[in-house]
């Protein structure tokens, strides 16, 4: 999916630079340029990716554990739905924000089981 992701938000930049060179007499080219920087830090998702794979592995740790760790995972699922919140913020691909919200459902039984095990 995430290859479908990148190949539409792809068309949609090259469509977007399209215009701006088309109007490029009317704009000044530093503005231009950060703009496009800004429009590319916003849609990168590695990060909170990235993340959420550490806060799995960190969370399977706390498990295999056995002991009690209620708080620390009450702390993980804070930080899951925190970078789910990020990720379909970023999304800009109608299947992501279905899957981070799907994850935002999950996050929130595990929370409650957390909590009531606490």
């Amino acid at each position: 999916m995430l290859p479908q992701r990148e190949a539409a938000a792809s068309k949609s930049l090259q469509k977007n630079i399209d215009k701006i060179f088309r109007a490029e007499n009317e704009m000044d080219p530093q503005r231009v340029a950060q703009e496009l920087a800004l429009i590319v830090i916003k849609s990168d998702i590695t990060e909170e990716l990235d993340r959420l794979d550490a806060h799995v592995a960190s969370a399977r740790k706390l498990i295999e554990q056995k002991v009690a760790n209620g708080r620390k995972l009450d702390f993980l699922m804070q930080e899951f739905n925190r970078e789910t919140n990020t990720l379909c913020a970023k999304a800009n691909y109608k299947e992501l924000t279905d899957l981070g919200l799907g994850l935002k459902v999950l996050t929130d039984q595990m929370r409650e089981q957390i909590q009531n095990v606490e």
